[in-house]
């Protein structure tokens, strides 16, 4: 069995964000550069799982980016991944995104395509979805444990209010969150080894994105403490009340 994971790369979550270009771009020196915690941490490690387990043959890695973003896909091979492709591309349209790697899925043949529920800097949650209809798969979502057994999988995804489990025949793409598997680092090993692995990097052929980001704007700044004295209960009640809004 053969398994694509979709890795994308995100700012870490210390970095301060700042704007430019009148808060239509961000200014990304500086920025320190992660692989989105649920594709590493879930997707790929429930890949790797399922090869340690005899289960799957390969492991196949994935990013849509331009060369900054090769560091992110080398750590994802050190983790274990097999191979990996760059798609030489820039964008932050989901749908382009997914166009991009099913053009490349389509040509190799994947029995199971795994991507995190969502990116943590854009949170569309919606590549994992239109890769499934671009592939002609079945798509199962938020899945807290995939388990492989010949060509089918089951899956236990969240839903409102509770848990269902559901059955499906591969291929299919399915998105990963919290409970599908336990993170783990890569050793050092990996790590030397990843440096001198190829890497593919692939020209796609143009799409044409749905959707553009017309500007940014930053969260309103937090207001100042007010200290209250413990033995004032009845300033604080009011300051609740007539301030915060909150009783």
């Amino acid at each position: 069995m053969k398994i694509l994971v979709c890795i994308s790369q995100v700012p870490d979550t210390s970095t301060k964000i700042v704007l430019k270009d009148n808060n239509t771009a961000v200014n990304t020196q500086g920025t320190t550069w992660i692989i989105n915690p649920y594709d590493e941490w879930y997707a790929l490690i429930r890949a790797l799982e399922l090869k340690e387990s005899g289960v799957a043959t390969d492991i196949h890695l994935v990013t849509v980016g331009k060369a900054d973003t090769e560091p992110v896909i080398r750590k994802a091979l050190a983790l274990g991944g097999d191979q990996a492709v760059r798609i030489d591309a820039d964008s932050n349209d989901p749908y382009e995104t997914a166009s991009y790697i099913a053009e490349y899925a389509k040509s190799n043949g994947y029995d199971l395509v795994l991507c995190g529920k969502e990116s943590i800097d854009y949170n569309n949650g919606t590549v994992g979805v239109m890769l499934a209809e671009l592939l002609d798969m079945d798509y199962i979502g938020f899945a807290t444990n995939i388990q492989v057994e010949g060509t089918t999988a089951t899956v236990k995804r969240e839903i409102e209010g509770g848990e269902e489990t559901d059955t499906v025949s591969l291929p299919v793409v399915i998105s990963c969150q919290k409970g599908v598997a336990e993170a783990r680092i890569p050793n050092m090993r990996g790590i030397m080894a990843a440096r001198t692995r190829p890497l593919n990097v692939v020209t796609p052929t143009a799409v044409t994105p749905v959707a553009a980001i017309l500007s940014y704007e930053m969260p309103p700044a937090k207001a100042g403490i007010k200290m209250v004295s413990p033995d004032n209960m009845d300033e604080l009640v009011q300051l609740l009340h007539t301030e915060a809004k909150v009783i």
